[in-house]
């Protein structure tokens, strides 16, 4: 790639570049960054929506060869466990259960099927696109039992605050949630600490950052003594987080670089951050794939467990397995890319995926199979 001579400034490329995809804008940043790199460096971006815009625009061949992005554990829908899917499965059989989620969970194997297979099979399961949709239908419908499928990190747990909020309030007795809902700077550590897996530096998502504010993750940088740079989701904020990422590893610096001001404070959103700490509280969460991390997942509260649709509902199953061949969790830890699977773009694909990380647009392989599989 032939870079411009003109030169840029990082703060006037945001603060100018007013759809974050202008390719003058890219091409200075690029610039910046093949100037600076010396050594090879191994960076993480932690989110999904990271993952899907570096192959999308086919970042990672633009960046230097010194350079390797590790795709992390940031996708929900790929790291909801199998036995969450089976109960969410079990559930939905209920006859008089109608289970609400977003689309992209209906295709999400379990150890034997997944909730589309259920749907064929005679289960009322519906697709909405605001979780307040459930909430609403719960009303209408007295004589259905409405289970919404809660998944996702801090950026979504709010609205299921809300949600648990509105329905003891209003006295609602027929909903309940499912939750599968994580927290990420747990998965980094455990992932940092991985002897097998070695990350330099982390980007970190902004829309979970603009809940949290950057707190958490200033202490996570000094305990795994890595800089962590906070960015968005365009072509030219992953770049320039990649760039604050280089400068600060180059320089041997640690600390949190927000590169993402225009949605993320310190303080984060202090609403937000109340109504999940009213509602939800810590627990030892299993990740699909990876395994069980300490005080990674949010569970509700005693005052809300009456909305647990897993005390609501028994459980028929006894153990879960995961897909034989799946090497998730090895593509998560930078281990391995998703075209040393022997499942990848064969018996694996978006329309009949083996392993989770093929269903959402979000997940790796998904992203990968979409952009870069015809990629020498």
């Amino acid at each position: 790639m032939t870079a411009s001579n003109r030169q840029y400034d990082m703060e006037d490329i945001m603060t100018r570049a007013a759809t974050y995809r202008d390719a003058d804008a890219m091409r200075g940043v690029l610039r910046r960054i093949h100037d600076a790199v010396t050594r090879q460096w191994n960076i993480m971006e932690v989110c999904g929506g990271q993952t899907f815009t570096l192959s999308r625009y086919r970042l990672e061949e633009l960046l230097p060869e010194k350079i390797t992005m590790i795709h992390g554990p940031g996708c929900p829908v790929c790291v909801t466990p199998v036995e969450t899917i089976d109960r969410a499965i079990d559930i939905a059989m209920h006859p008089d259960v109608t289970f609400c989620s977003f689309g992209d969970m209906l295709r999400v194997p379990g150890s034997e099927a997944a909730l589309l297979q259920a749907k064929a099979r005679g289960a009322d399961v519906q697709i909405l696109y605001s979780p307040l949709e459930a909430l609403k239908m719960a009303i209408d419908r007295p004589d259905r039992q409405i289970v919404f499928f809660a998944i996702g990190f801090e950026t979504t747990a709010p609205i299921y605050a809300l949600l648990a909020q509105k329905a003891v309030g209003m006295g609602i007795g027929n909903f309940s949630l499912l939750t599968s809902l994580f927290t990420v700077p747990a998965a980094v550590e455990a992932i940092k600490l991985d002897d097998q897996c070695r990350v330099d530096a982390l980007l970190a998502a902004g829309h979970v950052c603009a809940i949290t504010g950057t707190a958490e993750y200033e202490s996570l940088s000094r305990e795994l003594g890595i800089p962590i740079v906070i960015t968005g989701f365009e072509p030219v904020d992953m770049l320039y987080g990649i760039s604050k990422a280089v400068d600060a590893l180059e320089s041997s610096r640690i600390g949190v670089v927000n590169a993402y001001g225009r949605a993320v404070r310190a303080e984060g959103n202090r609403a937000a951050k109340k109504s999940i700490d009213e509602v939800f509280e810590h627990y030892d969460a299993r990740w699909r794939g990876i395994g069980v991390i300490k005080h990674s997942g949010l569970t509700l509260r005693r005052k809300f467990e009456h909305l647990d649709a897993t005390r609501r509902f028994k459980f028929s199953h006894t153990s879960s397995h995961e897909c034989n061949g799946c090497i998730a969790a090895k593509i998560m830890k930078g281990l391995s890319l998703p075209a040393d699977c022997p499942h990848f773009a064969t018996d694996c694909t978006p329309q009949s995926p083996v392993g989770a990380p093929m269903v959402s647009s979000e997940g790796v392989c998904a992203a990968h199979y979409k952009y870069n599989r015809f990629q020498p």
